[in-house]
């Protein structure tokens, strides 16, 4: 349990400002996507949703997204020693407050509150329930569609871990995305701490930025004192208040995920990709979609070595990365669990005589000997998670000692499957414990190349 308080000298916004963060990858969701979605904000205490989300809402508001904010408490106990005001009279400031600020966000009424109390909400997880699945079901569309934007679950502040809980249960049985906004974090953690090295960041434009200074000053009770009395002092110091005033908005980020029970797995992958081939020559653009040739390019060029002895090149679809490989390798094997795809892939190599193309669902049907090169694009999330594991296995059995492992993969939700494309990188991390000779990410995909130990490779 974390201890600390408001009164703490706390990690300066300069500490975290020399750290990788504002280089942290983008929420994987472009503008029109979230134009498109419906988000429920979670708020524990008035002026949360504006610390940790103002900047987004406010971009939402102006993409037209569907936004609805819930308010959990009055924040009554914010200032539990002021001779001034009761915490009665607190309440109504504070929720007025609220209001004010929302409106500076542009979401006037759009917001409800549930009326629990303050510090008080681990004893209210059902009621917290209750009211996100109402308001899912005030925006109703599909639930992989919605998102809950709520503080983050190990925040260190009671509340807000309750709340973060709550939600991030909400959004793991409904299959919704889940995105957490820490607050107190910024003051107790330090950059050493490794909880923040997976988040995302939302760039704020000029006028987002300008709407959440404006909301931030209507919440007066926390930014100013209640009066010049002891007990009545600024809550909020102006060194706190700088960690939300960046040019970009911090979350963990969870994508939805379809509930168990109707995710595909390896089993179905023949049928899956066979319709989609049969649908089209070229499924996904390969050819004309200029962000898969870039993706191609940098993938070629994100190769350690010139060249390699045996590739293995898994998930090949129609050939056209292949077709690349085949320069960089003496020989290259390509697999496929479509049929078609492999027949199309077939034709178009049939002119390099070192490369050869199966039909394989891996990681079950695994091709024998040895590689020093594996590629993984864009097909570890067809994969259930199990069988992911599996895949790994075959990989660390096969890969060469100094061998290259090569994975590439989308970073936007995939509708159907078990896992994405972030999750698909970290378990190969977790899994194999390889060296990161290289990682490049960004808003569509994140590539990164893995060391196989032995032969002179550091390890």
């Amino acid at each position: 349990m974390v201890t600390f308080s408001h009164t703490d000298q706390g990690t300066s916004e300069a500490a975290w400002a020399v750290t990788a963060l504002a280089a942290a990858p983008e929420v994987p969701l472009a503008p029109t996507e979230l134009a498109g979605m419906r988000f429920v904000v979670l708020a524990a205490h008035p002026d949360d949703e504006t610390l940790g989300a103002g900047g987004f809402i406010a971009s939402l508001v102006a993409l037209g997204a569907a936004v609805e904010v819930l308010l959990c408490t009055a924040g009554e106990g914010s200032h539990p020693d002021s001779p001034t005001t009761t915490p009665e009279q607190l309440a109504t400031v504070r929720v007025a407050e609220f209001s004010a600020a929302l409106a500076a966000l542009g979401l006037e009424d759009h917001w409800t509150f549930i009326g629990l109390p303050d510090r008080g909400l681990g004893s209210h997880t059902e009621a917290i329930t209750a009211a996100i699945r109402d308001a899912a079901q005030r925006l109703p569309g599909d639930a992989g569609r919605l998102a809950l934007v709520a503080p983050y679950r190990a925040d260190g502040h009671g509340d807000h871990d309750a709340l973060g809980a709550a939600a991030a249960e909400v959004a793991r049985q409904d299959g919704h995305a889940l995105l957490e906004y820490p607050i107190w974090f910024w003051h107790w953690a330090t950059p050493q701490d490794k909880d923040w090295r997976p988040w995302v960041r939302f760039h704020l434009d000029s006028r987002a930025r300008e709407a959440k200074k404006r909301a931030m000053a209507e919440h007066a009770t926390q930014v100013q004192p209640l009066s010049p009395l002891p007990g009545d002092e600024t809550l909020l110091s102006g060194q706190f208040l700088e960690h939300f005033s960046r040019g970009y908005e911090v979350f963990a980020w969870t994508p939805a995920q379809s509930p168990p029970g109707r995710w595909h797995s390896s089993a179905e992958a023949e049928a899956v990709f066979d319709g989609v081939h049969n649908g089209s020559v070229d499924p996904w653009n390969y050819t004309g979609s200029w962000y898969e040739r870039r993706k191609r390019a940098l993938t070629l060029a994100a190769l350690p070595d010139e060249s390699y002895a045996r590739g293995l090149e898994v998930g090949c679809s129609i050939g056209t990365l292949t077709a690349l490989l085949a320069a960089r390798c003496r020989a290259l094997l390509a697999v496929d669990a479509s049929g078609t795809a492999v027949r199309r892939a077939r034709q178009l190599l049939e002119g390099s005589p070192w490369v050869q193309v199966e039909q394989r669902v891996l990681p079950e049907s695994w091709p024998g000997g040895t590689f020093d090169l594996v590629v993984v694009s864009e097909v570890g999330y067809y994969l259930a998670a199990d069988e992911l594991a599996r895949l790994w296995d075959r990989i660390e059995e096969s890969l060469e000692p100094g061998g290259t492992l090569l994975l590439c993969h989308w970073r936007h939700p995939i509708t159907g499957w078990e896992l994405n494309g972030d999750t698909v990188h970290a378990l190969a991390r977790q899994r194999l414990g390889w060296r990161t000779a290289g990682l490049y990410q960004e808003r569509d995909f994140v590539l990164e190349v893995l060391v196989a130990p032995g032969s002179g490779a550091t390890e």
